[in-house]
């Protein structure tokens, strides 16, 4: 994707119940190796009714082409794919500002 100013990326996936504990554990220190590696503060959040579905946002992203593979770095050194709920996936949306 080409950089068209300040992105915002939202992730969202569903975390096995049995890992849940150790998901919240790697989940913070994904986000330390985000921030650490771009300078982007992520948030977590969990949806209202689902403590199973979880997101994180990340915004403002300047630079999107530093940015996803940072983020990808820190998924794979936390491992936590490994704790979603089977035949769950990260997904990830990019938006970009409409100005």
């Amino acid at each position: 994707m080409a950089d068209t100013g300040h992105a915002a990326y939202y992730v969202y996936y569903r975390v096995a119940a049995a890992q849940a504990g150790v998901a919240q554990v790697r989940l913070r220190d994904l986000l330390e190796r985000v921030r650490h590696a771009s300078g982007v503060q992520g948030r977590w959040l969990r949806k209202t009714g689902e403590p199973l579905l979880w997101m994180e946002i990340y915004e403002p992203v300047i630079d999107a082409s530093a940015f996803e593979p940072a983020l990808r770095r820190a998924v794979d050194a936390t491992g936590f794919d490994e704790l979603l709920q089977p035949g769950s996936a990260r997904t990830i949306e990019r938006f970009d500002p409409c100005d």
